[in-house]
């Protein structure tokens, strides 16, 4: 089973043990794992990834305004506008009187969504679309820790299915780890999730996820620096682990068992 963590008082995290031990009741089959402040640092996705879309959208949604899988997004992203402003949440101002007056109206509208880091999944997936040619054009480049590379071999060498299930859209997830400086570590990951099984903080998505991944969910330990997701994961039935990673914040409070990195999982 995993070890329990120790709080010295209300804002002080320290764990028990350097080893975190998977359930030996029915030994673990897979690893589910968070991607911000768990696999990569939250300095990279806040101030090179969002920013990096922020720039580029105007010029990006200007070249593609007319593709269809684009225009999908765009009127997705049209009615959440509406609806938004319908709920007196003061988007921006909408104008399209004209291609390129909407073309402004919905880049200012995507950035105003990123400043409020909302999970709107037609957002999410616009961003993919921009961080590929990103990637492509050698401008991005994905970050995880240092641990991060190393774990996955182990985990795949001892017969550990690994799976990402993050807000971004599972295109943007691809890229980030096709695209390290350790190169492509996807051949190492099983699968991943994005938003479209469900919110993060609902339990019947990592339901969803067992039931994909043809796991009972007490066989699946979740990794996570959010609390709310790992509530939902242990209401799923998962076994669960707090990420705390430089950069992270701290929670002031949480029950959750705790690692700072992936080498204090023993996967045996």
């Amino acid at each position: 089973m995993l070890w329990p963590a120790i709080y010295s008082d209300a804002t002080t995290l320290r764990s028990v043990v350097a080893t975190v031990k998977l359930r030996e009741a029915e030994q673990l089959q897979a690893i589910l794992l968070d991607v911000e402040g768990t696999t990569t640092p939250l300095a990279f996705v806040y101030d090179v990834l969002f920013p990096y879309a922020a720039r580029e959208l105007n010029a990006f949604i200007r070249r593609h305004f007319q593709d269809s899988e684009i225009r999908r997004f765009l009127e997705s992203l049209r009615q959440q506008r509406a609806l938004d402003a319908s709920l007196g949440l003061a988007p921006p101002a909408w104008n399209d009187n004209s291609a390129e007056a909407e073309i402004n109206s919905l880049a200012e509208y995507g950035r105003w969504l990123m400043k409020q880091d909302r999970k709107d999944p037609s957002l999410k997936s616009l961003q993919g679309v921009v961080w590929q040619e990103g990637y492509a054009a050698g401008e991005l480049r994905g970050q995880v820790y240092p641990d991060v590379p190393k774990a996955l071999q182990r985990w795949h060498e001892k017969g550990k299915a690994t799976y990402i299930y993050s807000s971004g859209s599972v295109l943007a997830q691809k890229l980030l780890f096709q695209n390290t400086e350790y190169g492509d570590l996807t051949g190492l990951l099983d699968g991943f999730f994005d938003t479209n099984v469900g919110a993060k903080t609902d339990p019947k998505s990592y339901q969803t996820i067992s039931s994909e991944i043809r796991c009972k969910p007490r066989q699946v330990l979740f990794i996570s620096d959010a609390t709310r997701e790992l509530e939902a994961a242990e209401s799923a039935g998962m076994d669960t682990a707090l990420s705390i990673r430089p950069g992270n914040r701290t929670p002031e409070s949480a029950r959750f068992r705790v690692i700072h990195q992936f080498d204090e999982i023993s996967a045996s």
